[in-house]
């Protein structure tokens, strides 16, 4: 597949079952996902999960990311500190179409202790269904981009 098919995953240990529970579903839809880990309980420091995913996703290795922590908080907050990086912290999937289409953001965040299974699914449904809607939109991105100057 193409880098446009391609997504990061990453989490802490807090979300281990439930970031692999979204590669799988992703994975059925067609998407080529580059699980970055961890695979084992051992406590892990989110920020380092979360810059690792939005590194893949900023270089273009990767079209897309969801991180994943205990809130998505923390997660959240490391991955935006990457230039290039717009992710947004969702526990309902209105809120996951808007980011992608008024703020183009390339990063979802997810509180594995926020969210169960069956909402995180539509939670990414709604993200990865959803494309930059320009215009207006793209002015203020555009603002929020030249704030990493």
């Amino acid at each position: 597949m193409t880098t446009t098919n391609r997504i990061a995953l990453s989490s802490d240990h807090a979300a281990i079952a439930l970031r692999q529970a979204i590669a799988r579903h992703i994975a059925a839809k067609g998407w080529e996902v580059v699980d970055i880990g961890p695979t084992t309980p051992e406590s892990t420091h989110y920020p380092a999960h979360g810059e690792a995913a939005a590194r893949l996703v900023a270089s273009g290795d990767c079209r897309l990311g969801i991180i994943l922590c205990g809130t998505g908080q923390g997660i959240m907050m490391a991955a935006n500190k990457v230039r290039g990086i717009r992710c947004g912290v969702c526990c309902e999937p209105f809120s996951a179409r808007m980011i992608r289409q008024h703020n183009d953001a390339n990063m979802l965040s997810l509180g594995a202790r926020v969210v169960g299974e069956g909402l995180a699914l539509e939670i990414v449904d709604a993200f990865l269904g959803a494309e930059f809607e320009g215009g207006r939109h793209a002015t203020r991105v555009d603002m929020i981009t030249a704030l990493e100057s």
